[in-house]
């Protein structure tokens, strides 16, 4: 009989497991570093912008030389010479003076503002201003985006390419970031088909969808396909996956049927710490560790299997990568009545109608295009009657 404990308490526990696996890290260049995440705080070595530079095409001036400019009366500035792009001027701007230079060009010393060249005219060697700028207009100051000594990127970061502009912009070229987790599934079932099927057998989904569900949050899948409900194959697999990966994950066969025996083959490995969660789908998920490595026992249903991964193993790779907590993407009101009266937490998938309010898209644990349908999921607490239209609901990924 299934010993069943909150989803809470399932997470604190694989979470407390994870405590104790060291995860691996290494050092990958920055043209490399999308997905990964980094291991390390990356701090500032330097000022970005380093020197004072122009925002637009124009003039250096100084800024109280342009004060009262206008069409009528204009600015009369002497062109002290060009701001080279690349280069650092050799002169220095005195009060009457400018100094030709474009957009990203280094602040002559002396200048304080600069003026876009629409603004004005050139004639015989001299700049007419036509409209006063302030100090500090159309340029920006070194410094200004980052100073050096701030921590930009912290451990625990996806990098994107947001993150990977900022790096290198601080002149980064190389970055430590964890190893992807590698991550071994394994599908269990007679009924198991890998692409034609023969009536009454059914196609393997989870080999596919697990592994991808892996890539997706930073690990490296090993795919073991699927074998027959027979101990000693499965036993064999599960040898394989835990010489071949950080993590096993091992769908079907952990119910309480009589061929469900994964339950029983991770205990003959290693120590079975929980078998039964309060989650809809997901109730028979076993977790346990072999090795020193954790192994997870998912339904067969592809729906349910994807659930737990979500929720569960996704808490496993957050501890190994240091991942900032599960937060909900949006908060939005129920289209409708939600009922549920399960003494577990439930998870619906759901889409977003043209008012911005959630529907749930109802399903069964069997069926898997739900999941290409929804925009995310909602929870449900346990042990309540459910949720009740234009109820403010917290919105999260898939």
């Amino acid at each position: 009989m299934l010993q069943v404990i909150t989803r809470a308490q399932a997470a604190a526990c694989v979470r407390e497991q994870m405590k104790a696996v060291v995860p691996r890290t290494e050092t990958v260049d920055l043209h490399r570093a999308a997905g990964r995440v980094l291991a390390e705080d990356i701090t500032a070595m330097l000022d970005v912008p380093g020197f004072d530079r122009t925002t637009v095409d124009g003039y250096a001036v100084l800024a109280a030389d342009t004060f009262g400019a206008g069409a009528a009366v204009p600015a009369e500035l002497e062109i002290a010479g060009d701001v080279r792009m690349g280069e650092a001027p050799s002169f220095r701007l005195r009060s009457g003076q400018c100094a030709r230079i474009a957009t990203g060009g280094m602040l002559p010393a002396g200048a304080d503002a600069a003026v876009m060249v629409e603004h004005t005219e050139e004639d015989a060697g001299v700049c007419l201003v036509f409209q006063g700028v302030a100090p500090g207009e159309n340029i920006t100051r070194r410094g200004d985006d980052v100073k050096v000594g701030s921590t930009k990127q912290q451990k625990g970061t996806t990098l994107g390419s947001s993150q990977i502009g900022v790096l290198a912009a601080l002149g980064v070229r190389s970055v430590p970031v964890f190893q992807k987790p590698r991550i071994a599934v394994l599908s269990t079932g007679d009924e198991l088909a890998n692409g034609d099927a023969q009536p009454g057998q059914v196609q393997d989904v989870n080999s596919f969808l697990l592994s991808a569900a892996a890539e997706a949050c930073g690990c490296t899948a090993v795919p073991l396909g699927a074998v027959p409900d027979d101990r000693a194959k499965i036993c064999a697999a599960l040898e394989q996956g835990l010489q071949a990966a950080d993590m096993v994950l091992i769908s079907g066969g952990s119910s309480a049927g009589t061929r469900d025996m994964t339950v029983d083959i991770l205990r003959q490995y290693g120590d079975v710490l929980f078998h039964g969660v309060a989650m809809k789908p997901g109730k028979p998920t076993i977790f346990g560790m072999a090795a020193g490595k954790p192994v997870f026992g998912l339904p067969g249903h592809p729906l349910a299997a994807y659930f737990v991964f979500r929720l569960l193993v996704r808490e496993a790779v957050g501890e190994l990568l240091c991942l900032p907590p599960d937060r909900p993407l949006a908060v939005r009101p129920l289209a409708v009545n939600v009922p549920s009266n399960h003494g577990r937490e439930e998870f619906l998938c759901v889409r977003t109608d043209e008012n911005g309010c959630l529907v749930p898209l109802h399903t069964k644990s069997g069926i898997i295009s739900v999941l290409a349908k929804a925009d995310g999921f909602i929870c449900i607490p346990r042990d309540t009657e459910g949720l009740q239209k234009g109820e403010e609901t917290e919105l999260y990924l898939l």
